[in-house]
């Protein structure tokens, strides 16, 4: 037997869903201008990815313990 449907139910979570998702758009759209903000105010240095862990350089090889071969 099919299952009864429930068109409110399944309405509310659409709509939940897509509030979610446009709730994530603007949260990254923030983060993308204040970055840039930054950039044009001179607190961080244009091209640099600040993504990385505190306090490692970006780009930066890391040390090895090959430099004995």
């Amino acid at each position: 037997m099919a299952r009864k449907p429930n068109y409110k139910f399944e309405r509310i979570e659409r709509d939940r869903q897509k509030a979610a998702k446009k709730a994530a758009r603007l949260e990254a759209k923030r983060e993308k201008s204040d970055l840039k903000k930054a950039e044009t105010e001179g607190l961080v240095p244009e091209g640099e990815d600040i993504s990385g862990q505190p306090g490692e350089t970006p780009g930066q090889p890391e040390d090895s313990d090959d430099s004995n071969s």
